[in-house]
């Protein structure tokens, strides 16, 4: 107990100058701004080698190398040799974050009691023949990590001034050569952290760690030794995990505190001039239901329309004539608008190169932002909320209603494929909110022009090997590195000159943005295909085709009684009474008002209309779960009491002229109830019209587009089609719990 107080005392917070971060980083990639992110938050004393300088030291993730790290080591030691209360801590960059402050490294230090400390791996690199010649250890890893060293000032010097080789020599591997020498070992009093309690290196040992809230801050516990490592490095392939874990480490995220981070660099657009410009690429790759609503809602996103230029491309003829439309309505309302169409047969990777370099050529354009049209976007600021978080490249999470699907990833399989991330749910289900570093997302996401311009500034990102486009952009995101020109003096080095530096990509839930919708089933051979969305999408179903004041029905008592039993509610909106007519027209078969029906039981109808049945068009299934969806509901309420079935064999659609039938003579319906929905405007479509129920000497006859009576059938309410007298008149009729 005697030696721990003492360390207290030694290293209390006055003599925080007596530990020196040395780092090496030649520019500030993602990665390295993270890492000093850490340390400021943790207030530690930072020098950084080898800023600007090229990097000669080699390929280190995927090789041996990093000898230039070393030779930048000695030079800035040479100057410390003297100084020999100074603790030398030197750790990599681009992959590594603190998860503890100053004072419990020197601490954790002085208990080892080493005069140097040496990172520990579990796994020996790069020379397996050296294992053998390892000290054995009781428990703990065994091997040399060069990723962190700590040590007195003097020691640390006596060691690296020993280095006199290439800069892309590996320098793992001439620390490990002098740790087993056992002269140098015991002479210089070098240690390794065998447990973990400074340095946790990630590579092999992902399964020991452990992600533990605090109030203040994460901590990554290791499981196997029950310590609190405070340098967390993302060695080797383990680099997606360290951002994983950097999502919380050290205050990124909290229970208590939610997000520290998020609002850290943030942008005030209104503070600007003037908003940035950004070009929209819109890709429809497949038949998309509901793509009238995503053009609707791009028209009506909260920005500036002249800052947005709109790059479409179609795959689908399906689909050129709803952009038709869009392009007759729209083409002024942007700043500029192209479409590329099925007959440039490009393939969906030539496509999105296409739209991302309209932005990267145009030094004028801020950002690129690329959606496809199965994104719903339900909040109209989404724009301007990505540009705020002012980060490289950035999606809005977007998720498919009802289900865990979204429009990220949270972890990558060995493969490269997609693997669920510890907190995938949480941040789907918005149980966790923030902004989060992950390696992959789709869909939509935001580019910063400037990006494209420079790092991302070759021409053909989505294309790679056989992945699909958004997998191939992202992993030369994650991947990218720095290649020396061609022309470079010494071409057999060029493949030594790649620098890891990837690029962080960020998914945002801090707002509801929209959802997924399904593209899977969705058969476009009928004439307005989304009415049979009714399974696959409900929520868009819902949107575009139950009458926006339907829901007043329950919460405002929103519906009129014109005759006795006779109840009148809103239920269809003027898009679904129209594609409906138009499905029927196309379709075209009237029945013509005949006695002789063969499509119904006995094959006789007593009194018939001219129409079409909701089965002749393949549309049984979907208005029956219309009905139990939206009519049942109502039923209960107006008729308390009777729970329907919500089932009826007689589903139709009427069509009233004056030439063929114009009216309809009294008769009862072989129904419980009846529905009958107005699909289009008296006075505007036709004159005439209505209905009128003998016993109670009561017609209502101006019917409302979009509302549907709801009446019994069999026995009280004996009824008649009133007289169309000019014009088309279309009902659409069931008879209910026949």
């Amino acid at each position: 107990g005697g030696l721990r107080t003492w360390t207290l005392r030694t290293w209390s917070s006055e003599n925080l100058e007596k530990l020196l971060v040395l780092t090496v980083a030649t520019e500030e990639t993602d990665g390295y701004l993270r890492f000093m992110q850490s340390a400021n938050y943790f207030n530690y004393t930072i020098k950084v080698l080898g800023m600007g300088e090229e990097w000669r030291g080699g390929d280190v993730g995927r090789s041996i190398g990093g000898g230039q790290k070393v030779r930048l080591l000695k030079e800035a030691m040479e100057a410390l040799t003297d100084q020999e209360d100074l603790v030398v801590l030197s750790v990599d960059s681009y992959d590594l974050i603190f998860a503890g402050g100053p004072e419990e490294i020197l601490r954790k230090f002085q208990e080892a009691n080493h005069k140097v400390l040496f990172a520990a791996d579990g796994l020996i690199w790069p020379d397996k023949r050296l294992q053998e010649k390892y000290p054995s250890v009781r428990s703990g890893k065994r091997f040399l990590n060069s990723g962190g060293i700590i040590g007195y000032a003097p020691y640390v010097n006596k060691i690296v001034a020993q280095w006199n080789l290439h800069e892309n020599d590996d320098d793992q591997l001439f620390y490990t050569k002098i740790y087993l020498d056992s002269f140098q070992r015991e002479n210089l009093n070098i240690g390794l952290d065998h447990k973990s309690q400074i340095f946790q290196n990630l590579n092999g040992a992902i399964d020991e760690v452990l992600l533990k809230f605090g109030t203040k801050s994460a901590r990554v516990r290791n499981t196997v030794y029950d310590t609190l490592p405070v340098v967390i490095h993302g060695n080797a392939n383990t680099k997606m995990y360290l951002n994983y874990l950097g999502n919380y480490i050290p205050n990124a995220w909290n229970y208590e505190r939610g997000c520290g981070v998020c609002d850290h660099n943030m942008v005030d657009l209104s503070q600007l001039k003037e908003y940035p410009t950004v070009m929209v690429g819109v890709f429809i790759e497949q038949p998309t239901p509901f793509l009238s609503q995503f053009f609707q809602r791009l028209v009506t996103l909260d920005y500036p329309k002249d800052k947005l230029n709109v790059f479409v491309h179609n795959n689908e003829v399906y689909h050129e004539r709803h952009i038709q439309r869009f392009w007759e309505e729209s083409k002024d309302v942007f700043n500029s608008f192209k479409v590329v169409g099925p007959e440039e047969n490009l393939s969906q990777g030539q496509a999105r190169n296409m739209g991302m370099g309209l932005c990267r050529k145009d030094p004028g354009c801020d950002f690129y932002l690329s959606m496809d049209t199965d994104v719903m976007l339900t909040n109209r600021q989404t724009l301007k909320l990505l540009i705020e978080q002012n980060r490289k490249i950035i999606g809005p999470l977007v998720t498919r209603h009802g289900k865990l699907w979204s429009n990220f990833w949270g972890a990558l399989s060995l493969d490269g494929y997609y693997a669920r991330s510890e907190d995938y749910i949480d941040i789907v289900q918005s149980k966790r909110v923030g902004v989060w570093n992950i390696p992959y997302m789709a869909h939509i996401y935001l580019i910063k022009g400037e990006v494209l311009r420079n790092q991302l500034k070759e021409r053909n990102h989505f294309v790679l090997e056989k992945l699909d486009p958004d997998m191939a952009l992202c992993r030369h995101a994650r991947e990218l590195t720095n290649h020396r020109e061609k022309d470079s003096p010494n071409p057999e080095t060029f493949h030594m000159l790649r620098v890891p530096k990837g690029m962080f990509m960020y998914i945002t839930n801090r707002h509801e943005f929209g959802r997924l919708i399904s593209t899977a089933n969705f058969n476009t051979s009928h004439y307005n295909s989304d009415l049979w969305q009714i399974f696959e999408n409900p929520v868009d179903w819902k949107e575009k085709y139950i009458h926006p004041n339907y829901t007043r029905i329950f919460t405002e008592n929103y519906l009129e009684e014109p005759c006795p039993d006779v109840f009148w509610f809103p239920v269809f909106t003027e898009r679904a009474c129209d594609e409906l007519v138009e499905e029927m027209e196309h379709y075209g078969s009237w029945s013509g008002g005949n006695h002789e029906d063969k499509r119904i039981t006995g094959g006789y109808e007593t009194v018939p209309t001219d129409d079409i049945h909701m089965k002749q068009i393949g549309y049984d299934k979907e208005w029956l779960h219309f009905i139990r969806e939206f009519i049942s509901p109502v039923t209960l309420k107006v008729f308390s009491g009777y729970y329907t079935k919500g089932y009826a064999v007689m589903n139709f659609v009427v069509k009233y002229t004056p030439g063929r039938q114009a009216y309809l003579r009294p008769h009862h319906d072989s129904s419980t109830f009846t529905i009958n929905v107005a699909l289009n405007s008296k006075g505007t479509d036709f004159q005439g019209g209505g209905c009128r129920f003998h016993r109670y000497n009561c017609s209502v006859d101006s019917p409302r587009k979009g509302w549907s009576f709801m009446h019994p059938g069999r026995l009280t309410h004996l009824h008649e089609g009133l007289p169309t007298t000019n014009g088309t008149r279309y009902i659409a009729v069931s008879f209910i719990d026949p």
